[in-house]
């Protein structure tokens, strides 16, 4: 059955007026969500106390919403487990793989990938010692860097600046040729695209919840780890809930069977309820179909906003299957602009050093909220409204 995308819409909950396009750096609340949130805190936390670790489930719920994140990138049953910061789970995942080719001390990524897992793999080079070194590219050169000296490619599959896409397929299938393990930032494709780590042989990968996935700020971030790993993988950061047997209290540690031993600390249970009223939404949706609405929307702002704002320079790719869920462009003044339309209750934000992004959700953005954003953008491009003081103070989040 087709996704009803006007259902999906009426579960979340956005002030009147807005048009919020900015789901793909802090997704909406889903109306469920307090309630959920209140429900833990009340019924479980309130009423159970400690007893909610085995009664409520709160230590199976990591493994128990992994599986059904997923569902969401193509991944096999007991190979994803949620906790702890998206950084960590980077370098988690990416200590794991050097491990794995111990002969080598290489790290490639690209210089459109996300600064915090650049600024990982730059910590963890330095805590292993010189001779291991993070080389990154331009996107565009990745697949010609692939060589025998490589250990793991480490990329984000949808640039959060521009929305270019990686072939995940492709480059998985070159780095395995050469002797390289994978590791994929999912942070901008999970719940954005169809993701298919199990038929891409893919390794490792990693990803938030709080943009596309709508589990609030400060929400989980999961890890997968291919089945055929599991069970020699080494978990880099040896936590007590990654221990085979967490109450046996031993004082040397021995990992956990499969996905459990990338647990670390305590799960944040608040954050998982939170998560789970979004994922009840996503049980409604199909991938597919979320795919093929956000290609119709982004299309159709393109060439709205290239036809009334011709000062504002595309960034992103033109083919829909080239990109991920979001439009970018480009402005000298970027950042005036974006508050600018930010004020006319078009929600969108700000990448340096001259990107305007906006995200799409199909789950709660339709065509007639992109016409109107395109109508507010023009006003504000037309009347130069952004060229005022108030808009060009930046503020410490943008």
């Amino acid at each position: 059955m087709p996704t009803d995308f006007a259902s999906l819409r009426a579960q979340f909950d956005l002030p009147d007026g807005m048009i919020y396009l900015d789901g793909n750096s802090l997704g909406p609340m889903p109306r469920a969500a307090a309630a959920r949130v209140a429900q833990t805190i009340t019924q479980e936390w309130g009423a159970l106390l400690i007893a909610g670790w085995n009664k409520a489930g709160w230590m199976a719920q990591p493994a128990a919403v992994g599986d059904r994140i997923a569902r969401l990138i193509g991944a096999e049953a007991g190979s994803v487990v949620m906790g702890d910061t998206l950084s960590i789970k980077v370098y988690q995942a990416l200590a794991s793989a050097l491990e794995m080719v111990p002969a080598r001390r290489v790290i490639l990524s690209d210089s459109g990938n996300f600064p915090s897992d650049l600024y990982m793999a730059e910590g963890l080079c330095r805590t292993l010692g010189p001779d291991y070194v993070l080389k990154a590219v331009a996107p565009e050169e990745v697949a010609g860097a692939i060589d025998h000296t490589i250990a793991v490619l480490m990329l984000t599959e949808v640039d959060y600046r521009t929305g270019r896409k990686h072939d995940m397929a492709a480059l998985t299938g070159l780095a395995h040729a050469a002797g390289a393990v994978t590791v994929w930032d999912l942070a901008h494709s999970a719940g954005a695209l169809p993701v298919h780590l199990a038929a891409c042989g893919a390794d490792f990968a990693v990803g938030c919840t709080y943009k596309y996935l709508n589990s609030g700020p400060g929400g989980p971030a999961f890890i997968y780890v291919a089945p055929r790993h599991q069970a020699a993988v080494r978990p880099a950061l040896s936590g007590w809930l990654g221990h085979a047997a967490p109450f046996a209290f031993d004082l040397d540690y021995r990992p956990g069977d499969g996905i459990e031993r990338m647990r670390v600390g305590t799960p944040p249970v608040l954050q998982m309820a939170a998560l789970e009223a979004s994922l009840d939404i996503w049980d409604q949706a199909d991938i597919l179909d979320v795919r093929a609405k956000s290609i119709e929307l982004i299309d159709r702002f393109i060439a709205g906003i290239e036809a009334r704002c011709p000062s504002l320079s595309l960034a992103a790719p033109r083919d829909g299957q080239q990109r991920g869920s979001q439009a970018s462009f480009r402005h000298p003044e970027g950042y005036a602009i974006m508050q600018a339309i930010i004020a006319q209750g078009v929600i969108g934000d700000f990448r340096a050093p001259d990107i305007l992004r906006f995200g799409f959700t199909p789950l709660f953005i339709n065509e007639d909220d992109v016409d109107e954003a395109i109508n507010r953008i023009t006003h504000v491009m037309e009347n130069a409204l952004w060229d005022r003081p108030e808009f060009k103070t930046r503020a410490r989040v943008t």
